[in-house]
């Protein structure tokens, strides 16, 4: 039986749906002023996988993720380029989507975005200014009263106390408590806004994810997912008011996944130690970045650096050449494995126990393959269909062994030439000049594997 892990418990916990068999699910998606970082690729692509998993298990799921395209960060960014925030940020969008493609993410069911979402927005912070849990202060803005809810802290452990202690109001608030944080933000000259009963504005970030998510899984649903510096304050807002405007529990299991580190600190934007996921793939093809990001479980954290992409992408060397030549289309898959990955996949979501099964099945298929063994296509079709689950695995061995198709240096039909060259070399016992041509190719980042069949080459 599948046991997640949830922040809210801060315990493993039994996965059940709300419903027998259908799974609902929102994860906050990216705020859209400037291009994805190996940060926003990690999100990505964990929860992709989480899906990808549900699926296999025969949960129907519904699965939202949002996008925020419309706050200071995205005003601020239009103001300096000169151009309407609408314009920013579809270009930033289309983008997101590019390397989303790129990595292998399954696009979401629903991708709500908070512009297109005002009413629903609008609707609920009247909810809350009735029901008593928010009010207008005198600079126009509306605030959530934070004191009027009494399970503030629950998913973070903060205290109300010790968060109040510490904490500042701005100049420009006008907010009754330090704690207390905005729903709607008064217009400012030049602004974009919309209308609503405190005048002209736009929404505060944290009620955007909690109208979107609610308008498209109901008051209550299974799943909310995010990094884990959405923790606090973001998703403990966002319980406190879905909370408050519903009358009902907000979310059943809160999936969180840890940070990608630069020399131990946190990558982000702010820091200035990021990476964006086009920097990265200049470097690295799209799957093995995708194969360095499972390869640590999705809540610990995981450690960038040239040397940890350059592991993985002599990992995922391994598998594909554990598959080059074999039939897995002829095979079935094999239970034994199966149901050893689903423990693995099972304890929350273990990837790096469901790889380590891979690499299992990789030295398994290699040696049926060397003695011409008949359970080759079994081993092959079961390590193909156990990657696809993982979103690995599924192009043609060949190309993707050969740089999938995008070569820089030396073409496939140079590469070619020269290995016919020094296959003539070697049938006339020209040893010199095949180790000549050897070399050459070896310099040139194409290393050849000689075997009973031929001669294969992949690049370095």
């Amino acid at each position: 039986m599948l046991h997640v892990y949830n922040s809210l418990t801060r315990r493993k916990e039994p996965f059940e749906p709300l419903e027998p068999g259908r799974v609902r699910m929102y994860v906050c998606g990216m705020t859209v002023y400037d291009y994805c970082h190996l940060g926003h690729a990690r999100v990505l692509v964990v929860f992709d996988v989480i899906v990808r998993y549900l699926r296999e298990l025969g949960f129907d799921v519904t699965y939202v993720r949002n996008i925020t395209d419309i706050d200071d960060k995205i005003i601020r960014r239009a103001s300096e380029n000169g151009e309407p925030f609408e314009r920013l940020t579809q270009r930033f969008i289309e983008a997101m989507h590019e390397d989303a493609a790129a990595l292998g993410v399954l696009p979401p069911d629903h991708e709500p975005r908070a512009t297109a979402s005002m009413d629903d927005i609008i609707r609920m912070i009247e909810t809350l200014v009735a029901k008593g849990y928010a009010y207008q202060a005198d600079n126009g803005d509306v605030y959530y009263d934070v004191s009027c809810f009494e399970g503030y802290g629950q998913l973070s452990g903060e205290r109300p106390d010790d968060l109040r202690a510490g904490a500042r109001i701005e100049v420009d608030e006008a907010k009754d408590d330090p704690l207390d944080f905005v729903l709607w933000k008064a217009a400012k000259p030049g602004e974009p806004s919309w209308p609503s009963p405190w005048g002209e504005g736009r929404p505060g970030w944290h009620i955007e994810c909690s109208a979107m998510s609610t308008r498209c899984l109901g008051d209550h649903f299974d799943i909310h997912g995010g990094g884990m510096d959405l923790k606090f304050p973001h998703h403990e807002n966002e319980i406190a008011q879905s909370e408050a405007a519903t009358g009902h529990k907000f979310v059943n299991y809160w999936i969180h996944n840890g940070f990608i580190q630069v020399d131990e600190e946190k990558m982000s934007k702010s820091l200035g130690n990021f990476f964006t996921v086009r920097e990265v793939l200049g470097r690295y093809q799209p799957e093995v970045v995708r194969f360095f990001i499972l390869s640590s479980h999705y809540r610990s954290p995981l450690n960038y650096s040239e040397d940890n992409l350059d592991q993985a992408r002599s990992g995922l060397d391994r598998l594909y050449t554990a598959l080059r030549g074999a039939r897995p289309d002829e095979g079935e898959m094999l239970p034994d494995f199966l149901l050893r990955f689903r423990d693995a996949m099972d304890d929350d979501f273990n990837t790096p126990e469901a790889i380590a099964l891979l690499f299992e099945l990789a030295r398994d298929l290699n040696r049926a393959k060397e003695q011409d063994a008949p359970e080759a296509a079994d081993l092959a079709a079961t390590l193909r269909g156990l990657g696809s689950i993982l979103g690995l695995l599924q192009a043609d061995p060949q190309l993707y062994l050969r740089g999938g198709g995008a070569p820089e240096g030396l073409s496939d039909a140079e590469i070619e030439a020269l290995l016919a060259a020094r296959a003539e070399a070697r049938a006339r016992k020209d040893w010199a000049e095949s180790d000549r041509i050897r070399d050459q190719l070896r310099d040139a980042g194409i290393l050849l594997e000689d075997g009973p069949r031929g001669t294969s080459w992949r690049r370095a």
